[in-house]
């Protein structure tokens, strides 16, 4: 039967639209069911609903991306009035109130507390930034994380501010905080936004978080000259073109995109710290340009060898499960001139599931210089270098009995021992 406009309360308006139950199809028998499939009260086990029902904002059937803030159901809401203060000092410096169903930031009555740097209301179910304006000379750090945001107003008096938290909300556009120049550390993450936008007055930022989001291209933050920790995981980026304008960059994490060259990092030679698991790598060349990398991850991806690290003398961790890296030469050719490499984790590629009980005895021999191996902490009863020693000199490491001869007194590395 086709859609009906509701008639029986007179409203034509198309934002009700009447959805109802297919009478054409099989209808249930009238019999009486069989006593045997009804519980003690009578009930057969369905559920019943009427057949008529009016479904609010048809449009979200045809968008998926549907938001309309206007109709979004805040549920019982718990009356956010200055009683829920009462017992707070009025000198106190910091409020918290997680979780408890606010809407309204006035109805907190907030001016009362003259010397309030932190505020945070995590985790309700606030949709506007208001009622704040009396807190514009105190408040250091805001936290709206995981409310119902979807503009970001409010906020251009608190010029004070050096963190600013609104992840986990609706907003699509970087707006209306060109005033807030003593941010150091802002917080989108898991928003709707497409673009980077609108912080060309914050120079100030050092940590910028803009994971999960839909940003399809890393533009203007050239201003951004103290950025140092740069987060972009889990957009659509494909190119890491747009960061040669951060000297102090040290930090970029770009994990579940879908980046297949790493050579545009050369234009941030300070990075420090790499993180791209899950995208579309296929070689790690181009990272020459990245002398002062300590941490290398990229977990997840189709790299088939190291090579491209010979200049990364800095190396602390490599973490690189779940590649395509199968050769034990490449490893030990490329990682073992690395001093300071302590942690690697291989597990999951072709030279580890290949022969699970050798691997982890080949990494450390590779690669004498390793205490953790995919998670796994060890230290050598002897110094690597000894037990080398005592291989190529035919020495049993259970026994100080010298066999006369030998294969092994050439042993020079991991692949003479053809373990």
């Amino acid at each position: 039967m086709p859609d009906q406009v509701n008639e029986e309360n007179g409203d034509n308006s198309p934002s009700h639209v009447e959805v109802a139950l297919n009478e054409d199809g099989p209808q249930p028998p009238e019999t009486q069911p069989s006593h045997s499939l009804r519980d003690s009260k009578g009930w057969d086990g369905k559920l019943r609903v009427d057949r008529n029902v009016l479904l609010q904002n048809p449009e979200a059937l045809s968008d998926p991306e549907y938001s309309d803030d206007e109709n979004v159901a805040p549920g019982q809401e718990i009356a956010a009035d200055q009683d829920l203060l009462d017992d707070e000092d009025p000198d106190t410096e910091e409020i918290s109130l997680v979780q408890l169903r606010l809407a309204s930031i006035p109805d907190l009555h907030l001016e009362r507390f003259k010397n309030l740097a932190k505020l945070c209301l995590r985790q309700n179910i606030v949709q506007n930034i208001e009622g704040l304006s009396a807190l514009a000379s105190t408040l250091k750090d805001l936290d709206l994380y995981d409310n119902l945001i979807s503009h970001i107003r409010g906020v251009d008096e608190l010029t004070e501010l050096t963190q600013l938290d609104l992840s986990f909300n609706k907003i699509k556009h970087i707006k209306h905080i060109s005033s807030l120049t003593n941010l150091t550390d802002l917080y989108l993450v898991s928003n709707k936004i497409s673009q980077i936008e609108g912080l060309d007055t914050l120079v100030n930022i050092r940590n910028l978080e803009l994971g999960s989001n839909r940003i399809r291209e890393i533009q203007n933050l050239d201003a951004l000259k103290n950025l140092e920790e740069l987060w972009l995981a889990k957009n659509k980026l494909t190119s890491l073109h747009g960061l040669g304008g951060l000297p102090k960059l040290r930090l970029l994490s770009i994990q579940s995109n879908r980046i297949t060259d790493l050579s545009p990092l050369r234009e941030v030679s300070q990075l420090e710290e790499l993180y791209a698991s899950h995208n579309a790598l296929e070689s790690l060349e181009g990272l020459d340009g990245n002398p002062n990398l300590t941490v290398l991850e990229i977990s997840n991806n189709n790299v088939k060898s190291f090579k491209g690290l010979g200049g990364l003398k800095k190396l602390t961790d490599v973490w690189a499960s779940y590649c395509q890296v199968s050769d034990f030469a490449d490893v030990e050719r490329e990682l073992a001139d690395k001093e300071n490499l302590d942690t690697i984790y291989l597990e999951g590629n072709p030279l580890q599931l290949r022969q699970p009980a050798l691997y982890r005895n080949k990494v450390r021999l590779a690669l004498p210089q390793i205490n953790k191996i995919d998670a796994c902490e060890f230290r050598l009863v002897f110094p690597f270098q000894s037990v080398m020693h005592l291989v190529k000199n035919s020495w049993s490491l259970t026994s100080t009995r010298q066999p006369t001869s030998s294969p092994l007194k050439t042993t020079e590395s991991i692949m003479d021992l053809r373990l």
